[in-house]
């Protein structure tokens, strides 16, 4: 039986995508990550600059993510997030996203979720290294936020 446990949300801001529309398997995106946050109750802190989710949005109209991110926590120490999973909904709803009308999408009106494992180093916070979480989140303009939970 899975338990899931809250372990923090992350709001990742993210930049202008790169795309490389028609290639052989789909539309590939590349979506800067350029900052953010995260707080939870064992941890908070800050999303760094540097990461992106690498999107391959298929024939079908899904969308498959392939996250790497840094996350420096409030007390300095860094780690790293890789994320893979899913976010697709009807045509209509994925042109509003996509159109940068992510604030008024409602995230009940399409599916994305995520699974995350983590990379960080020995100490405090390698904890981490030894869990999977997985996320709901929600598409904006200019952020995701997603909510993250541990599994147990």
């Amino acid at each position: 039986m899975l338990d899931l446990q809250p372990l923090f949300t992350l709001a990742a801001e993210v930049g202008a995508p790169q795309v490389i529309a028609d290639g052989p398997y789909g539309t590939r995106r590349f979506i800067p990550v350029t900052g953010g946050s995260f707080e939870g109750a064992r941890l908070r802190g800050r999303m760094l600059p540097g990461g992106a989710d690498c999107q391959l949005i298929r024939p079908d109209g899904v969308a498959e993510l392939d996250v790497r991110a840094t996350f420096e926590t409030d007390d300095g120490v860094i780690f790293l997030m890789r994320g893979l999973g899913m976010r697709h909904g009807s045509d209509a709803v994925m042109q509003r996203i996509a159109a940068g009308e992510g604030e008024t999408v409602s995230p009940h009106d399409y599916y994305f979720r995520e699974s995350m494992i983590f990379d960080a180093p020995a100490g405090k916070y390698d904890w981490l290294n030894r869990l999977i979480a997985i996320g709901t989140g929600a598409r904006r303009a200019d952020q995701v936020v997603i909510e993250t939970y541990e599994v147990r």
